[in-house]
């Protein structure tokens, strides 16, 4: 029982304030079990000082344990009796000792506050060594370029953390279908969310194969490329066609074109632009690659000017937890 109080007495902030009235303050009146449970929160607090006296032997030890008067603790102790319409504690004037019914109840009491010292500690765990699991709603391209590289490292730091992501380039309802949070470009978040940048700005690559190009020539402008094959990317939110997005000191160009293939996947666009389908317009990053290597060429590059790069997003209501808070943490761009 000593070491439950003073492990008791730290959980609950030091030694300087009595256990039951932290138990008051955290067993409140309008707590949805505090009417109906038989141990309300006076049982509690009773339990906590009748316990107290029968492991120290004494009320002036157990008060001063407490942080409260012997005639208090004596009260206290006389009413839980009342309650329970039975002795439970046998007093002389130079001792006290638990009855026979003092010492059932001590022996139900003990393993039962023992649990709630190491519920409590487990809690203070979860504090020190935050866990969890973070569910996010991102499309394939954050996920590759921008969460699993700022991922790693807080992954290793904190092994008991979890993030799932969930690779869908449709907007989905991240309240409705339990995500943390979504990862979407500037321009698409909601209103009532918050917004977290986690890119910097980003810009979009035309590229095609060298094989293609002799074959084709080179667009000049955006509006040539109606006469080019090109790979088409089928948007999910929508269910449309991707009408091809140029931009040029302030003036925005929208090409519809037209082609050999319809892909719903920029990867697999990328996959087609290198063996020479036709051409694809990628996020320049991912494109990086193969520009590098001379599998594909860049083109148009003065028409694609930066552009709102991904933020991370989650309602604003939403009260986060530690976990979730490290990977915002983690994710949040620095620039």
């Amino acid at each position: 029982m000593r070491v439950f109080m003073r492990r008791a007495f730290r959980s609950f902030g030091g030694c300087h304030h009595s256990l039951a009235t932290h138990i008051d303050k955290v067993v409140k009146p309008d707590w949805p079990y505090a009417q109906d449970s038989s141990m309300e929160r006076q049982n509690l607090s009773d339990l906590v000082a009748f316990l107290a006296v029968a492991e120290e032997r004494s009320f002036t030890k157990a008060a001063a344990k407490l942080g409260t008067s012997q005639s208090s603790l004596s009260h206290t102790v006389r009413r839980l009796e009342a309650r329970l319409g039975v002795r439970l504690l046998a007093r002389s004037t130079r001792s006290v000792s638990p009855t026979a019914a003092g010492e059932e109840l001590i022996a139900t009491l003990k393993p039962a506050l023992q649990d709630i010292d190491a519920k409590i500690g487990a809690i203070g765990e979860q504090r020190e060594k935050p866990a969890g699991l973070v569910r996010i709603t991102t499309s394939r391209d954050a996920a590759q370029t921008v969460l699993l590289p700022a991922l790693v490292g807080l992954m290793a730091e904190y092994p008991d953390i979890h993030v799932e992501l969930d690779l869908d380039a449709t907007l989905v309802d991240i309240v409705a279908d339990r995500f943390d949070a979504g990862v979407r470009l500037g321009e698409q978040l909601a209103n009532e969310m918050i917004a977290v940048r986690i890119s910097p700005d980003l810009r979009q690559a035309l590229v095609g194969s060298p094989e293609y190009f002799k074959r084709n020539g080179i667009p000049q402008t955006p509006q040539d490329l109606t006469a080019h094959r090109c790979i088409n990317l089928r948007l999910p939110t929508r269910g449309g066609l991707y009408a091809w997005e140029f931009s040029r000191g302030g003036r925005d160009v929208n090409v519809r074109v037209e082609g050999p293939m319809v892909v719903n996947d920029s990867i697999v666009a990328l996959d087609a632009a290198v063996r020479g389908i036709g051409l694809a317009f990628l996020m320049e990053e991912m494109a990086a690659p193969a520009i590098a290597d001379g599998r594909l060429v860049r083109v148009l590059e003065d028409w694609c000017e930066p552009f709102a790069g991904y933020h991370l997003y989650y309602p604003s209501r939403r009260q986060p937890s530690l976990a979730f808070s490290l990977v915002v943490d983690a994710l949040r761009h620095q620039g």
